[in-house]
């Protein structure tokens, strides 16, 4: 079960990748963020996400370690109307990886 969470958030990724005009937002702490994020990911870390500024009709994508923060997150953007997909969490992904590891 554990190889389709890591097979389904590498598809998300890929789909972020390839969604134009998406952002892909790392929720998870700074600290975490500089161990290791996805290349094109910004970071917005969960308890600083109300303050974020995102445009009308924007796709984003949003994942942190291991899948609990990025469901309040995209929970939290969608609520306030935003086109928000839940990537899950970074855990165990074995694909490309910006920062250390």
């Amino acid at each position: 079960m554990l190889f389709s969470l890591f097979k389904s958030f590498a598809s998300q990724a890929e789909r972020a990748k390839n969604t134009p005009g998406a952002r892909i937002i790392d929720v998870r702490t700074e600290e975490e963020y500089a161990a290791g994020h996805l290349p094109q990911a910004e970071n917005i870390p969960l308890d600083r996400l109300s303050g974020a500024r995102f445009n009308e009709g924007e796709k984003l994508f949003v994942y942190c370690h291991s899948g609990a923060r990025s469901g309040r997150a995209a929970a939290y953007l969608k609520k306030a109307g935003a086109d928000a997909v839940d990537m899950g969490g970074i855990a165990g992904y074995k694909g490309e990886i910006v920062g250390g590891r």
